[in-house]
């Protein structure tokens, strides 16, 4: 997972495998250590079972960040692969402040790995 932060902005982009996992259940994590006491570590999952937020989530604390994603937004986002936009959301995080959210898919990876194959075919 990469992670890009600017301002109120976070982008959050997965390669094909990554999605897999997440769809699967997993949580995808990208961590950082500057020094023995120094991390900083993503965690990335899919929202599950009933009642499952239609809305994402992102818990900060202590240089450790949760985001959970609506499952349902990425799997019909999935089914848009390969795109170049992303899934974006607008988080409200109280006291008047918002972040945007984008999540996407590694635009090249989904190339190669949904597009159909080229197949030579043998001369006759």
């Amino acid at each position: 997972m990469k992670l890009q932060v600017q301002g109120q902005r976070v982008r959050l982009r997965v390669d094909e495998a990554e999605l897999a996992r997440l769809l699967a259940g997993e949580t995808v994590v990208n961590r950082t250590v500057l020094g023995a006491a120094v991390e900083f570590s993503q965690r990335l999952v899919l929202g599950t079972g009933e009642g499952a937020s239609t809305t994402p989530s992102l818990v900060a604390r202590d240089g450790s960040w949760h985001v959970e994603l609506p499952r349902d937004a990425v799997e019909a986002y999935a089914g848009q692969l390969p795109c170049r936009h992303a899934l974006t959301f607008e988080l409200d995080l109280g006291a008047g402040e918002r972040i945007e959210l984008n999540f996407e898919v590694d635009v090249r990876d989904s190339m190669k790995t949904r597009s159909p194959r080229r197949r030579q075919q043998a001369p006759e």
